[in-house]
C-alpha cells in the first residue's frame, strides 16, 4: 500500500504510431520517476492488440503501475478501430497515415457541397463550386473538412470495400479511447457476455479528429456517420470533460494494484492536444513537431473555422481549441536524406551546413508519402532546380533539410492566416534533435525558435492530466498542476525569405 511520506506517483502513456511509452511520474513535480518503451509494428493498417502488448511491454519495463494512483493515454489520432458485438476488433486498424480513402473523402465533401448555395457560400453548380461549398459546410458542422486522415473517411472506405465487415460495426472508437477501454479491464467476451461497449470514453481533442464530433457544441454529429453507414446505432466513446475521471477505473492487474482505492483513468486525449499539455502552451504560442508527422499547433481560446479546410478545428485537453496543420511527411524526410547520400544525421548537418541558403538552387518538395498539407494524398516528392553544377552533396543535404523547414512554414503560416496570435515557435519531436533543423529553422521560419529539452511531451503531457484528476477528486476547482518545463535554448540567425519563396513557387 501507498504510505503519506511515499511521492504520489501518476502515469502517462503515450501509444504513438511508432511505439507505446510510459511515464510514471511524480504528480507533485513532474519529475521523471521510471520510463518503459515498446515498439509498434510498421505500416498504415495494424491489429491493435500489437498497441496493447506493447503497452504491458513498456509499462513491465517502466516497473509496474502497481503504485500508480492515476493514469491517462495520449495517442495518435484519428486511427479507426471498429468492435464488434463481442468487443472484438473486426479489422485492422487504419491509421492517421493510410491514404487508401481519399475518394471517400473527396466524396463527403462532395455530398455537403452539392445542395444549392445558402447565404454567403459560393453559388454555381460546378465542381469548384461544389467542393468548396462542401469544406464550408464540414468545417461549420464539425471544425474541419474531411481528408483521408480523418476516421469518418475510413469508415466509409470499409462500407464501400468491405460491406460485410461495416455490418458488424457495433462500435467505432480510436486507438488512446480502445487502449484506456483495455486498461479499465475490458476486452473481448464469449457470446452472451456484456462486452461493455458502453464503458468506452474518449476526450474533446482526440473526437474532435473523427470528422462526427463537433468540439465547439461537444456533441456528436450522428447524421454525420449516417452518411457512410447509413445507421447511427453504434456506440461512440463517451466524451469525458478535461478533468473528469473515468466511471470506471484501471484493472487492479494492469495498474494501481497496490493503491488504495484504485486507479483512477483520465480521459486521455490526441497526441497532438497532449504534447501542447505537457508544453503548458498558451495563447501565443504554437508548436512545431516533427515526428512521424509534421504539426504545428496553437492554442486558440475560441473556435476556429477555415473555411477553406487548410486547419483543422480540433479542440484541446483544457476546454479551449487547438487549431493546427498536419503534415504527413515529417522527420522521415531527413531519414531519406540521410540514405540517398549514405551519411549519418551528424553528416547530414555538416553537409548541409557547407551549402548556402536556398541549396544552391534547388528545391525539394518533400511529399514522399503523399500529403495532407497541401490535400495532395497522391502526390510524390521531387528535386527541382538541379542543373550540373548545383548538384553536390552539399545542396542536396541542404534542399532536404530546407524542404522540411518549408513544409512546417507552410503550416506555420496557414495558422497565422487565420489570426491566431504567433509570439513564441516551440521546436518539439524527434527532428528538432537534429542540428541542421536546429539552426536552420529560425532562417526559415523567419523569426527565433525556442528549444524545449528534448522529452517525451505527450507523455507527460498525459502524466499533467492523470495528476490533474487527482486534484480534483480532493478540490472540485483544481487547476493543472505547473510543471517546469525545460528550456535548452533559443535559436537565432538573419531570415531567408527566398528560401521559402522558391519553395512556395515550386509546390504550386
Amino acid at each position: 500500500m501507498t504510505t503519506s511520506t511515499a511521492p504520489v506517483l501518476v502515469a502517462g502513456v503515450d501509444t504513438s504510431t511508432q511505439s507505446c511509452k510510459v511515464r510514471v511520474t511524480d504528480a507533485a513535480t513532474g519529475r521523471l520517476v521510471r520510463f518503459g518503451q515498446a515498439k509498434h509494428p510498421e505500416g498504415t493498417s495494424v491489429n491493435p492488440e500489437a498497441w496493447w502488448q506493447a503497452f504491458l511491454e513498456a509499462a513491465e519495463q517502466a516497473g509496474g503501475l502497481a503504485d500508480v494512483e492515476a493514469i491517462a493515454v495520449g495517442g495518435q489520432q484519428h486511427g479507426m478501430v471498429l468492435l464488434d458485438e463481442h468487443g472484438s476488433v473486426i479489422r485492422d486498424a487504419l491509421l492517421w497515415n493510410d491514404t487508401r480513402s481519399a475518394p471517400q473523402a473527396a466524396a463527403l465533401i462532395r455530398s455537403l457541397g452539392e445542395a444549392p448555395a445558402e447565404g454567403d457560400e459560393p453559388a454555381g453548380d460546378d465542381e469548384n463550386a461544389i467542393e468548396a461549398r462542401g469544406k464550408q459546410r464540414w468545417v461549420k458542422a464539425v471544425g474541419s473538412s474531411p481528408v483521408a486522415s480523418y476516421t469518418l473517411t475510413k469508415v466509409a472506405w470499409v462500407a464501400e470495400n468491405e460491406p460485410e465487415n461495416a455490418e458488424r460495426i457495433a462500435a467505432i472508437c480510436l486507438p488512446h479511447d480502445w487502449l484506456s477501454w483495455r486498461i479499465a479491464g475490458y476486452g473481448p467476451v464469449a457470446d452472451g457476455e456484456d462486452a461493455h461497449l458502453d464503458a468506452l470514453f474518449t476526450d474533446r481533442s482526440d473526437a474532435s479528429g473523427t470528422s462526427y464530433f463537433d468540439a465547439a457544441a461537444n456533441e456528436y454529429r450522428t447524421d454525420l456517420l449516417d452518411m457512410v453507414l447509413g445507421r447511427h446505432d453504434v456506440v461512440l466513446p463517451k466524451v469525458l470533460a478535461p478533468a473528469e475521471a473515468a466511471a470506471v477505473k484501471a484493472d487492479p492487474a494492469i495498474a494501481g494494484g497496490d493503491v488504495e482505492g484504485g486507479c483512477l483513468i483520465a480521459p486521455g486525449g490526441g497526441d497532438n492536444a497532449m504534447a501542447s499539455f505537457g508544453l503548458s502552451m498558451s495563447v501565443g504560442d504554437v508548436s512545431v513537431s516533427l515526428g512521424t508527422s509534421g504539426v504545428a499547433a496553437a492554442i486558440a481560446e475560441n473556435p476556429v473555422y477555415d473555411l477553406t479546410g487548410a486547419i483543422s478545428g480540433f479542440a484541446d485537453c483544457t476546454g479551449h481549441f487547438l487549431p493546427l496543420a498536419c503534415t504527413i511527411n515529417g522527420s522521415r524526410i531527413l531519414d531519406a536524406g540521410r540514405h540517398a547520400l549514405g551519411v549519418d544525421y551528424d553528416e547530414l548537418a555538416e553537409l548541409a551546413f557547407a551549402s548556402e541558403p536556398g541549396a544552391g538552387g534547388i528545391t525539394l518538395i518533400p511529399y514522399f508519402d503523399g500529403e495532407r498539407t497541401p490535400n495532395r494524398p497522391d502526390d510524390t516528392a521531387r528535386l527541382e532546380g538541379l542543373t550540373l553544377g548545383n548538384t553536390t552533396r552539399e545542396n542536396l543535404a541542404r534542399a532536404f533539410v530546407e524542404g522540411l523547414l518549408c513544409s512546417q512554414r507552410d503550416c506555420i503560416e496557414l495558422v497565422r492566416a487565420l489570426g491566431a496570435r504567433i509570439d513564441r515557435i516551440l521546436l518539439i519531436g524527434g527532428g528538432a534533435k537534429s542540428a541542421a533543423v536546429r539552426r536552420l529553422a529560425p532562417a526559415v521560419f523567419g523569426m527565433d525558435v525556442t528549444l524545449p529539452a528534448t522529452d517525451e511531451y505527450v507523455a507527460i503531457g498525459a502524466a499533467r492530466q492523470a495528476a490533474w484528476i487527482l486534484a480534483v477528486r480532493d478540490d472540485a476547482s483544481a487547476q493543472p498542476p505547473a510543471w517546469e518545463i525545460s528550456i535548452e535554448g533559443r535559436e537565432s540567425a538573419d531570415p531567408t525569405p527566398e528560401v521559402y519563396e522558391a519553395y512556395a513557387r515550386r509546390r504550386g
